[in-house]
């Protein structure tokens, strides 16, 4: 199992994904999120195959596909978190934590 915490920024809305594969490609994930947005997103996401999700170009991933439909902030972490949460659950990707920093200088 793998468990993927994401804080997204200045909005302040949490979403802790849960992601299992049996088979390397087929994931279930369980996404809880203080967004109504995500949430309107987890509704297609509770069966994936990694492999279309994962690879090939972004704008053909369900993912990203969703996160166009539902998602109202392009600068969203959440698709791409998803998106590192499934490869980790497939052994597509080893689980490590990601950063985006932002200063003002």
């Amino acid at each position: 199992m793998i468990k993927t915490e994401i804080c997204a920024g200045v909005c302040g809305l949490n979403t802790t994904l849960r992601a299992e594969s049996g088979d390397g490609q087929n994931v279930i994930l369980d996404i809880q999120s203080e967004c109504p947005d995500i949430r309107a997103m987890a509704d297609s996401f509770k069966s994936v195959d990694a492999f279309t999700a994962c690879f090939g170009p972004m704008i053909e991933s369900p993912v990203y596909i969703s996160a166009s439909r539902h998602c109202s902030h392009a600068a969203c972490p959440v698709p791409s978190g998803i998106i590192k949460t499934l490869e980790a659950a497939c052994q597509l990707a080893l689980p490590a934590d990601v950063a985006i920093k932002i200063e003002k200088e």
